[in-house]
């Protein structure tokens, strides 16, 4: 049974055992960091660092709204939950809302994103990231290039056993700006750095879709979600996972 099979059969199952779908919709920041809906808790749904079962694998996700889930219904309905539930993955997904390599990092609370990622001592980390900087572009172009290189390589330096998947980062319109491609760029020329495997074509992942987007316009609906897991999961499928 494919993915998306097994995605469509599991909704049915899980609205018929609970008989409605409550969303509750808070404020929590978007994609462009203008502010969207989501019930989705990048914290409360990920696995602390140690706490996971011996012997399965520990995937980290690092990425910004549209890997931590903002405007899901709920944790479970995002991308990431549903590739690692059908791996049986530990998910750790610190992912923020409105995050780049470069854009609103300062003002990131509590441990940067790459240190909660090297805390948890993955077996694999995702990276997504690079959606946000478009907004930081084109006036600190180098900030955004060096930023990726030094964030790829302090992963890599710490996490020496880890395998690295890089994502192209994810684009939420059909209109692109010049900016999008150079990010991609950069992005695929630091996996190369690493010896990471690259995903291409994400940021195409939802293009012609509106029907795909949560009522904010601006991140996937549940709908959304499952299309880019069946999607993701074809990619890691063909890198052998």
């Amino acid at each position: 049974m494919t993915l998306r099979r097994r995605i469509a059969l599991l909704t049915v199952i899980g609205a018929l055992c609970a008989g409605t779908i409550v969303v509750v919709a808070g404020v929590l920041g978007g994609a462009t960091g203008t502010g969207g809906a989501s019930v989705a808790d990048s914290t409360a749904g990920s696995t602390a660092a140690g706490s996971h079962a011996a012997g399965s694998t520990v995937v980290a996700f690092y990425g910004d709204s549209y890997t931590r889930g903002t405007g899901a219904s709920t944790r479970a309905a995002r991308w990431s939950s549903i590739v690692s539930a059908e791996r049986g993955w530990t998910e750790v997904n610190p992912s923020t809302n409105g995050l780049g390599f470069v854009n609103n990092r300062a003002s990131l609370p509590g441990p940067d994103l790459i240190d909660r990622v090297i805390a948890a001592r993955p077996d694999i980390v995702i990276s997504t990231m690079g959606l946000n900087d478009n907004f930081v572009m084109p006036g600190r172009a180098d900030d955004v290039r060096a930023a990726i290189d030094k964030d790829f390589t302090t992963l890599k330096k710490a996490l020496p056993h880890a395998r690295f998947i890089i994502v192209e980062p994810f684009w939420y319109t059909d209109e692109r700006p010049e900016s999008v491609e150079r990010i991609i760029g950069w992005v695929r020329d630091a996996a190369d750095a690493i010896d990471a495997d690259y995903i291409p074509g994400a940021s195409h992942w939802i293009d012609g879709h509106p029907d795909w987007k949560a009522p904010d316009d601006l991140h996937p609906n549940d709908v959304g979600y499952r299309e880019i897991a069946v999607r993701m999961d074809a990619e890691l499928a063909k890198l052998g996972l």
